[in-house]
């Protein structure tokens, strides 16, 4: 059996997170856990879609793969040193530790990438650096060791496809491929920061500081030195009972016949 554990804190972007597990949780002999402090219901960064932490940190100690997604309240939980213990500690026996988009910034909080070149989104590529690690900006994946970072939220997918094809071999991984008809086709060609206008990249950067602002205890200028702004974690579900109902979907998905704890 193996254990994937998914980090899932407030503020997370839902494809970083929800596009890896669609691809991972039909492999075989997996169990895929989203896991925070304590199992319960956790808002994404939009403040509306809820899912359910299964599992709390100290009930998953050794993960085979760890993947840590990204999310405007990176900075915040950057400085979660709870939670960069449990890294520290999970990537010591992990086959594979992982990251999409801005996860990687928390990786490199942990101190997992010093010395290791590794990608991000292309708005905090730069900032990698600052922790020790060699900032790459043009590949999609990145692997050095057993650590594997990808670049901005949609490069998820193509980093669960690859750990499919690890974990499951190559031909589940097609047969993954297949059943969610993964066959990008973009009717643009601005995926990229190299491929897009001046315009267009301004109006992305404006998109993702939308309703951002500056955690008050950062020192952003000298930790975090780039052009977004970035939102803090946040607070609470909107309530109780549509958390639940969130929780309990997600919880009843993660957990169906041969994937359960």
């Amino acid at each position: 059996m193996t254990q994937i554990a998914i980090v899932t804190y407030p503020g997370f972007t839902a494809l970083d997170m929800i596009g890896p597990y669609e691809v991972l949780r039909n492999l075989h002999d997996t169990e895929v856990r989203f896991v925070w402090h304590q199992p319960g219901p956790i808002t994404a960064d939009s403040g509306v879609l809820v899912i359910g932490a299964t599992h709390s940190l100290a009930e998953t100690p050794s993960p085979d793969v760890v993947l840590v997604p990204g999310g405007p309240s990176t900075p915040v939980h950057a400085r979660d040193e709870a939670l960069l213990d449990w890294l520290r500690q999970a990537h010591r026996t992990a086959r594979w530790t992982t990251s999409v988009c801005s996860g990687s910034v928390i990786l490199a909080a942990a101190g997992l990438l010093v010395g290791r070149r590794a990608t991000s989104h292309w708005l905090t590529v730069p900032v990698l650096k600052a922790f020790g690690a060699v900032p790459v900006g043009d590949e999609r994946i990145v692997r050095q060791d057993n650590v594997v970072t990808s670049a901005g939220v949609s490069a998820g997918l193509d980093l669960a496809f690859w750990l499919a094809g690890q974990i499951g071999g190559e031909s589940r991984a097609k047969a993954i491929q297949l059943a969610i008809e993964y066959d990008p086709q973009p009717p643009f060609d601005s995926g990229h920061v190299s491929k897009a206008s001046a315009t267009t990249k301004a109006a992305a950067t404006a998109l993702l500081s939308r309703d951002s602002v500056k955690p008050a205890t950062m020192k952003a200028a000298t930790m975090l030195a780039w052009e977004l702004a970035w939102e803090q974690a946040l607070a609470a579900v909107r309530s109780r009972r549509r958390g639940a109902f969130g929780a309990d979907r997600a919880f009843r998905d993660t957990t169906r016949p041969g994937e359960a704890s």
